[in-house]
């Protein structure tokens, strides 16, 4: 288990009301996901993953409960990133932490399409 940095819970309570952690970490298992499913990316872009938990652009609805599809825009890279976080609430073993399911590059159509489709729960203003 890899700690990844901390989440401010009042961006993150339009998610669930009930996250009793504010520590996210990434597991050896989902780092060889993604590696497996978006090669390079881990490699090249995971020193953002600090920046992209503590400062969301967007956060929409995933299709799992407790879960949070995360978008973050570093200028800088001028790239465009899709990130999922499982949040740990008082349901879920005690032992457990929020955690990176998975992380991608992804480009402005693709961002675009996930706007438009996805309900937005948190805008950056």
């Amino acid at each position: 288990m890899h700690y990844i940095g901390k989440i401010d819970l009042s961006i993150y309570k339009c998610i669930s009301e009930d996250i009793i952690s504010d520590e996210v970490v990434i597991t050896d298992t989902q780092i060889v996901h993604i590696q497996d499913h978006h090669p390079n990316d881990y490699e090249q872009f995971n020193s953002y993953f600090k920046e992209i938990i503590k400062n969301p652009d967007f956060i929409l609805e995933a299709n799992k409960p407790n879960t949070a599809l995360i978008l973050k825009e570093i200028y800088l890279e001028n790239k465009k990133f899709k990130t999922v976080l499982r949040l740990i609430t008082s349901s879920d073993n005690p032992s457990y932490k929020n955690s990176i399911i998975t992380f991608m590059k992804i480009d402005d159509k693709e961002w675009r399409r996930l706007l438009k489709n996805k309900k937005i729960l948190y805008k950056f203003e």
